[in-house]
């Protein structure tokens, strides 16, 4: 047996999910933090692993990480939650629950985070994309119509929304929330940087669920989702979690860094400052659209994206081409806020660059 009798043709036809090499760039395309600990932290976090014993299985249900989250992002008390190592693998766990349900089906706006989709392709479970506008805000009538036509199990709604990185209309979502015949789900990956959140909502609503991650606070490499939501739902979808699925030096890690969630803070505010300062840079460049974002990233449009993007990363300087993905996106880069050096680079070099 060869492997093109072993797979379905799709995912014959599909890519590994490639991340470009970085070594001796900038690196602003993943949305990173790029601030470090402070070295009296790291001598700290390395003082509290001592106590860690990796011999051991972790605990599965890591119940003082959980209480750390529980206060860091105030989650109610009467909420579920659910650990992943990302969010990528709770959307996993979400999708894994529609498999064998014949006809089941997924939504979301588009466009947004790839993984809803390519997640959803690899289980074979039908994925349903609702345009943004131009402007890449809701189409509400649109999302309406949908929901009544194709009646999804789960609504995938990101808040701000990834590439684009503008919140969507809280009315709307709400709307969207009641209408919905399932579940929906607002993935808030950016909420250190967009000071709007549904979390306070999860009790009026039992359809509602909330997914976060601690990547984009500055924990990347600790790989570290969570979704809260009602006990109920949560419940369920708990059995599809593989077992010890957050290692014993991700839980310890956390648990110290959410201890010292000050430093996040001081340094997820600098970054929405420097946000501004970055989109105000940008929008002074000829031939440079920028759309508004509450994330740390801005999107912007500029003729022969793909020409500059190749240009800034000759010179040093990885950001994102989303041109190829054409549509909507078609002549669009995406840069994260780095450090205000790495900005002032990033705004110099492009300044260079452009005709």
């Amino acid at each position: 047996m060869t492997p093109q009798q072993f797979f379905r043709p799709d995912i014959l036809a599909e890519r590994a999910y490639h991340v470009p090499p970085a070594h001796g760039l900038i690196k602003l395309d993943a949305m990173e933090n790029p601030y470090t600990w402070p070295p009296e932290m790291v001598e700290g976090w390395l003082d509290h692993l001592r106590s860690a014993h990796p011999n051991r299985y972790p605990d599965p249900q890591a119940p003082a990480l959980k209480q750390a989250l529980r206060d860091y992002a105030r989650i109610p008390d009467e909420a579920g939650l659910l650990l992943g190592n990302g969010s990528d693998e709770i959307i996993l766990i979400l999708l894994t629950a529609l498999v064998g349900q014949g006809g089941a089906k997924v939504l979301a706006p588009e466009p947004t985070f790839v993984m809803y989709r390519q997640i959803a392709r690899w289980l074979d479970v039908e994925f349903v994309g609702v345009p943004l506008r131009p402007d890449f805000t809701l189409d509400a009538g649109a999302m309406m119509e949908a929901l009544q036509r194709q009646r999804p199990r789960i609504v995938f709604l990101a808040y701000p929304n990834n590439p684009t990185g503008n919140l969507f209309d809280k009315n709307v979502v709400a709307e969207i929330i009641l209408k919905a015949p399932g579940l929906v789900v607002m993935d808030e990956a950016y909420a250190p940087f967009a000071q709007s959140t549904f979390m306070g909502d999860l009790g009026r609503h039992d359809n509602l669920l909330v997914m976060r991650t601690l990547s984009k606070l500055g924990l990347a490499g600790l790989r570290l989702g969570y979704l809260a939501g009602s006990k109920e739902w949560l419940d369920q979808f708990d059995k599809l979690r593989l077992p010890y699925n957050i290692n014993i030096l991700t839980q310890s890690s956390a648990e110290f860094a959410l201890s010292h969630s000050e430093v996040f803070e001081r340094q997820t505010a600098q970054i929405r400052q420097d946000r501004e300062k970055l989109a105000r840079a940008l929008g002074r460049l000829p031939g440079i659209e920028v759309f508004p974002s509450a994330a740390n990233f801005i999107l912007f449009r500029v003729d022969g994206a793909s020409r500059v993007f190749d240009a800034l990363k000759r010179r040093g300087i990885l950001i994102k081409n989303l041109d190829p993905a054409g549509g909507p996106l078609q002549n669009c880069l995406r840069v994260t806020v780095g450090t205000p050096e790495e900005n002032l680079r990033f705004v110099e070099t492009l300044r260079e660059i452009l005709p």
